[in-house]
This record gives C-alpha cells, structure tokens and sequence, in this order.
C-alpha cells in the first residue's frame, strides 16, 4: 500500500513545519514585531466591524487596499499586488516567475523562508555569500543565472543593507526578475521603489507586519509594472486579504501615519542604545538599519535557552556565514531592553 509521506511531492518530504517555542515569554524580542502595539485607528477599525461584515468574501483582489497602499507609496493602484503578509506575496512571486527547476538567487545569509519556497515550488535554491563589508556581491548574483534573484534589505537577520550601487549594478545585470524585499525600509529610510517604477523586471516586496504594528492580521504587498505584478496575483489567487485585514490596514494607511513614524523614531532610537549597550559588554553587533540587531555570541542557542529561562525570548542562530552563531534581538520599548540586556549578561556568565 502507498503510504501518504510517499503520495506527497518530493520536495516536501525533507521541509518540515516552521516552529516556534510554544511557552510564551514575559518579554518576546523574537519576531521583529512593533513593540509599541498596533495603531489607534486601525483598532478602532475593528472594533466597529459590524458582524455582517463577516458573512460574504472580502474583495477578490484588495481593491480599496491597493487604492491606499498606492497613495501611500507614490504609485498607480495597478502597480500593487497585496497578499497574507509578505511571505505570500515572496512564495507566489517565485512561483510565478520561476519554472521548476530553475534557479532562485539569494545572498548568504538572508531570510530563512526564502531556500524553503524555492524547495516548495520545485526552484533550485542558491546561496552567493555577503562581502566582507555586508554588501550584496552583484557580479556573483547575477553570474548565477537564476531566473529569481532575492535581495532583503535591510537585510534578516543581520540588518545591513544593500548598497544602491550594487543593488543598481543587480538590476543592469540580472537575466530575469530582481525581487527586493524591503520588510524593513521604514526602518532604514531608503527604498528603491523607483527602481520598480523604471524596470519591468523588479518587484519589490513589502509588509505591514513590522513598522505598521499590523503582524496579526497579515498584510503584505508588491509594488511593480503592472504586468510584473499581475503575475503575482495569478500566482496567489484570489481572496487572500481578510476582510478584517483590509480594515485594519486601510485604518492605518489613511489615518496613523504619525502614530507610524513616532514608532520607528522610537525603534531606531532603542537599536542604538542597545547596541551600544551589547558593546559595552565586549560584543560587537552588526550595524543594523532594522528594528533589531544581530550580535555574534558563542553557543547562540544555548545562551538563548538561559535568557528565555529569565523571561525574555530572543532568535538564535547557529553557523550563518560570515557571522557565526548569533543571537537577533528586536529593538523595543526601554524597559524591556534593559530587561534583555539584564538577561543576556546572566546568560554570558552560566552559558
């Protein structure tokens, strides 16, 4: 009899489910969420959502959604694809632009999930290592020959950016589609969405899940030639936005953008008292444009298993190249930093 592991695609045979420690934690600096909570107007959208709101499908593809996020990033409606958080839009991208069996690009190391949907989609995952100075190598990338080439920047999970020479050079060079993924950009205060706007072979990605403190609720969006993201929304199908999404998001993008920009005032404010803090301790954390930091610390893992033994949860990571074992730490409000950093000098000493 055929068993159900031998029905499934090969592929999938060897990915296993994404997890996450299960007991929370008094303060979670894990996941690179806004700290700060979620803005004002955007809950209040949803505590007005009348229950027949809930009885019919959303829209098919997001249309007032796209109407906001155009305005918000300087674009036409039809130059926006949205999607449940970025990692849908990132996984029906490639899908759409990549046969199986063709390559997927990537810099080394990057976001975790990317190797996995190149796997899920039947696409050939490849790593090219970061420079020395944590740039992306465009020569190497490009010499690839991949049809998917993936640049994160600011870049997870060690928060450096990409170069807008290099990122330039990538595009002029690169033989298909250049998929940027800016997670992080309000972070950081650089965007190459005039990129996307000038090449017809350049997507970038983004979310509501970091900044706009919108993760539960799922929201992520392409901005591209209209051709490039129609592709995309072939790709993911129809209804991925909730209709308690689009509210919460539409709220948001219409009505907190200061709420918004105080928040990333604050976290950017909160990375670098923080860092300077790791080196005061004698660690050397990576120069972060995100909301966290990266800082290489021996047995990553087990340091983290002591610190969430005091209450505060991080994301280690072991072997990444060109870094080692490392521990990434989201930036948040004050006391919960020095929380951490209480947590993490009592775990350098046991671990």
């Amino acid at each position: 009899m055929t068993t159900s592991l031998e029905l499934a695609r090969a592929a999938y045979r060897e990915v296993s489910l994404y997890t996450v420690e299960a007991d929370p934690c008094a303060v979670d600096l894990s996941d690179n969420t806004n700290l700060w909570g979620s803005p004002p107007a955007a809950r209040r959208a949803l505590s007005e959502l009348a229950d027949g709101g809930f009885a019919r499908y959303p829209s098919a593809y997001a249309s007032e959604l796209k109407d906001a996020l155009a305005r918000y990033a300087g674009v036409g409606a039809s130059c926006i694809a949205t999607g449940c958080g970025s990692d849908d839009i990132l996984d029906s991208a490639i899908r759409a632009f990549a046969e199986p069996g063709d390559r997927i690009a990537f810099c080394a190391p990057t976001f975790a999930m990317i190797p996995i949907f190149a796997r899920l989609n039947g696409v050939e995952p490849v790593a090219v290592p970061m420079t020395a100075a944590w740039d992306i190598d465009s020569d190497a990338l490009a010499g690839t020959g991949a049809r998917v080439i993936y640049v994160c920047s600011p870049n997870n999970p060690t928060g450096t950016i990409a170069s807008r020479d290099a990122i330039e050079r990538l595009i002029a060079r690169a033989s298909g589609v250049v998929i940027l993924d800016e997670a992080y950009a309000e972070f950081a205060g650089t965007s190459c969405l005039d990129l996307a706007m000038a090449n017809d072979r350049v997507l970038v990605v983004r979310t509501l899940s970091k900044a706009f403190g919108l993760a539960g609720v799922r929201v992520g969006y392409a901005v591209g030639a209209p051709a490039l993201v129609a592709e995309v929304e072939k790709s993911r199908g129809p209804y991925k936005v909730s209709t308690v999404a689009e509210r919460a998001a539409v709220a948001a993008l219409e009505h907190d953008q200061g709420w918004i920009a105080d928040r990333v005032v604050d976290a950017r404010e909160s990375r670098e008292r923080f860092a300077e803090s790791l080196r005061a301790l004698g660690l050397t954390p990576l120069p972060s444009r995100a909301n966290f930091v990266l800082v290489p610390v021996a047995n990553a893992p087990v340091v983290a298993t002591y610190m969430r033994a005091r209450g505060v949860a991080v994301r280690a990571f072991q072997g990444l190249p060109l870094v080692g074992d490392a521990l990434r730490i989201t930036a948040g409000p004050a006391p919960t930093m020095d929380q951490a950093l209480v947590a993490l000098e009592d775990a350098l000493r046991c671990a």
